[in-house]
């Protein structure tokens, strides 16, 4: 598959530093946002270790097989890029529950995460979190992803509306996060793609004041992937910029 990428991260107008992170390696097929939490730059340390983590064991693993040697938990319904993937997220939280423990300042640290790995028609696309992946497809908009998040659950039970729940005071708490429990539960999928696909991974600070149909008219313009990037986080600071912003833009060129 040959593809090519563009990303951009920025503080926003609200915070003083930036607890986003990211990894965007066209060579591995690998792409990745984060999104610390935990304050005093805890969340910029767990935003990172998980980062750099999902990105080692991806480098390592490209010509490994997943097989009965393979120790990281198997599901054998799904691709070996999945695979693949899913370990590297739990690698990722057993690094951050290793820094936990050197240093006790960083109880309580954690960080949301959405990753996509390449491989040949197929993407393996893992996520915990309220981190996004959207897939822009013939002029249409899909989310790929479903926040793990309190104001999403509550929805999903027809408790609150998705009118109230973009105003709900309780938006940014998320159920799932990689915090070094041992309760870890990775939602991972696989998605076809196409020539011509946009994909899109964000942290929050873009869709907690972008709209989905906002995302799209952007996503979904004639324009280079840089610039689509810069339009993204620039909306984003247009509507108060009340978090860090992290996009990285897709597209797939041949397959």
């Amino acid at each position: 598959m040959r593809l090519r990428s563009a990303v951009r991260t920025d503080t926003g107008r609200r915070r003083l530093t930036n607890e986003d992170s990211f990894c965007a390696r066209d060579d591995l097929g690998l792409f990745v946002v984060a999104d610390g939490m935990g304050g005093h730059a805890a969340g910029e340390v767990a935003s990172r270790v998980a980062v750099e983590e999902v990105e080692r064991l991806i480098a390592v693993t490209d010509s490994v097989a997943v097989d009965d040697e393979w120790q990281y938990p198997l599901d054998e319904t799904l691709n070996r890029s999945a695979n693949r993937l899913n370990a590297s997220f739990v690698a990722a939280n057993q690094c951050i529950a290793s820094q936990i423990d050197d240093d006790p300042d960083l109880q309580g640290m954690g960080t949301t995460a959405v990753a996509i790995l390449f491989g040949d028609s197929l993407g393996a696309l893992a996520h915990v979190g309220d981190s996004r992946a959207y897939l822009c497809r013939n002029g249409n908009l899909t989310r790929l992803t479903c926040d793990h998040s309190w104001v999403e659950e509550q929805v999903r039970a027809g408790k609150l509306s998705v009118e109230a729940a973009s105003e709900h005071p309780g938006r940014n708490i998320v159920t799932r996060a990689l915090t070094g429990s041992t309760d870890l539960d990775v939602e991972v999928s696989e998605i076809k793609l196409n020539v011509g696909d946009r994909v899109l991974l964000c942290s929050d600070g873009l869709t907690s004041v972008c709209s989905d149909s906002e995302i799209k008219d952007v996503l979904d313009d004639d324009l280079l992937l840089d610039t689509i990037c810069d339009r993204l986080v620039f909306q984003a600071n247009d509507q108060g910029g009340p978090d860090n912003i992290t996009v990285v833009v897709l597209e797939i060129d041949a397959i």
